[in-house]
């Protein structure tokens, strides 16, 4: 184990060295922008000085390259998010969105068996834009009655009772943007018009 930390401890000089050169810097600039001496950097490069975190964070800071790069991490496996789907009611959502709070993103799969059932209006806190992917949606909000189809949105304040499941019995497929605290989503790109 020891053998394969100073290897890679022993790399970190000649990718910091081949870093400075691609960007064209001096020893003094790179010194200058990261707060450590030249002398430090010097040795550093040279592989007379072990890297530490307090040297590295800012140097790699200026050059813009994850730390990872520096010390030639090996790749972690794969990189992609498999987020959990959530089923409730007939209803499958895929959170599109990982941080906590804010404005979440979901994937919505609504089983199409809703169809003649009455609609049971809710009310809660927050703001929601729904987007229709695929099927037929009925969405009732208060007292209008909407049926929407792939290319179609709706947003709307969440305080207003309302009710949404598949328009003709197959299934819907739609993203839904949902504000627990009333954020609501913002267009503010436009087409030209022809």
């Amino acid at each position: 184990m020891t053998s394969n930390l100073d290897a890679v401890l022993d790399a970190v000089g000649p990718r910091l060295r081949a870093l400075r050169a691609q960007r064209n810097l001096t020893l003094g600039e790179v010194s200058a922008a990261s707060g450590v001496s030249v002398s430090t950097l010097s040795r550093l490069e040279s592989g007379q000085r072990r890297p530490n975190l307090e040297l590295l964070l800012p140097i790699a800071q200026l050059y813009g390259v994850p730390l990872d790069d520096l010390v030639g991490a090996p790749p972690t496996g794969d990189p992609r998010v498999h987020l959990r789907p959530i089923t409730h009611h007939g209803m499958t959502a895929i959170p599109l969105t990982r941080r906590p709070g804010g404005l979440q993103a979901y994937k919505m799969v609504l089983a199409g068996d809703a169809r003649g059932t009455e609609p049971e209006l809710q009310v809660h806190e927050g703001y929601e834009w729904l987007y229709i992917l695929d099927g037929s949606l009925r969405l009732v909000l208060a007292d209008n009655d909407f049926v929407l189809g792939p290319g179609e949105a709706a947003e709307f304040d969440t305080r207003t009772p309302h009710w949404f499941a598949s328009a003709d019995g197959k299934p819907v497929e739609l993203i839904s943007l949902f504000g627990q605290q009333g954020e609501r989503m913002h267009v503010r790109a436009r087409p030209k018009r022809l």
